[in-house]
């Protein structure tokens, strides 16, 4: 495999951490904290997740969803056949895939979180939210997680509900960027409870005390997955816990924030 060659290897890194100082900086802030073991591997599943998600969201206009994502899952099977395309994310994680055993299951989910995305999936209940956020930011924890030595099913399932906390942060922090783009992650049910029709709000979207009650039940329920996922940074490698505890602050202070701006 090209990630073999040493030249090859530091030029396809280096191009890979450029992609997560200029995309993330919460994961670039918290991947600094990392061990400098792991900072190879964080940046690879942070590319790879990246650049897919740039084939998803930057799809040609009338191109069909479905050509797009044949196409990213013939990328995946050439990562897991150890003959990634020659892209450089593709061939950075097909290392960090192969060093570390990560299993297909996690990356092709997330593949389908992206589908969601394009499909535009409505989200009903706060389950349907937590299968698409499992999805699209549980399975990079859960990555991450392997790459750090916990393999146990209790920390997996911790690191994927940090993720999900994480995501349902970001989802509570764009109400408005998304609903620009016609796009509305807010669990409907939530919603009517509230008494805001899903469907005539997106068509006109503005904030009221309803939905900033619904924003803060979102809060709520990512708060309590960050108590939850507290307990598997305990599990993990010593000189790993800093790291994702500091991941773990910087995305509830997120929501912190929110909640001092009156949501």
């Amino acid at each position: 495999m090209a990630d073999h060659h040493p030249v090859l290897r530091d030029e396809v890194y280096a191009s890979c951490e450029r992609l997560m100082r200029t995309g993330s900086h919460s994961f670039f802030a918290a991947s600094r904290v990392l061990p400098k073991r792991l900072r190879v591997a964080a940046t690879a599943i942070y590319a790879f997740c990246r650049v897919a998600d740039d084939a998803v969201d930057e799809m040609p206009h009338g191109a069909s969803i479905d050509v797009v994502m044949a196409y990213l899952h013939e990328r995946l099977d050439a990562i897991y056949r150890d003959e990634p395309f020659g892209i450089d994310a593709d061939i950075a994680f097909a290392g960090i895939a192969h060093e570390y055993n990560i299993p297909r299951a996690l990356p092709q989910a997330l593949l389908d979180g992206f589908q969601w995305d394009a499909s535009e999936r409505r989200y009903e209940t706060i389950d349907d939210l937590h299968a698409y956020a499992a999805r699209v930011a549980g399975t990079v924890g859960a990555m991450m997680t392997l790459v750090m030595g916990g393999r146990s099913a209790s920390t997996v399932a911790r690191a994927c509900e940090l993720g999900v906390a994480m995501q349902l942060t970001n989802i509570a922090r764009d109400v408005g960027e998304d609903a620009r783009n016609k796009r509305l992650y807010l669990p409907r049910q939530w919603l009517r409870e509230g008494g805001i029709d899903p469907d005539a709000w997106l068509e006109d979207p503005s904030a009221s005390p309803q939905l900033r009650s619904v924003v803060g039940r979102l809060l709520d329920e990512a708060d309590r997955l960050y108590r939850r996922a507290s307990c598997g940074i305990a599990e993990l490698p010593p000189d790993c816990r800093a790291a994702i505890h500091a991941a773990s602050l910087i995305y509830a202070e997120i929501g912190h924030q929110l909640r001092r701006d009156g949501l």
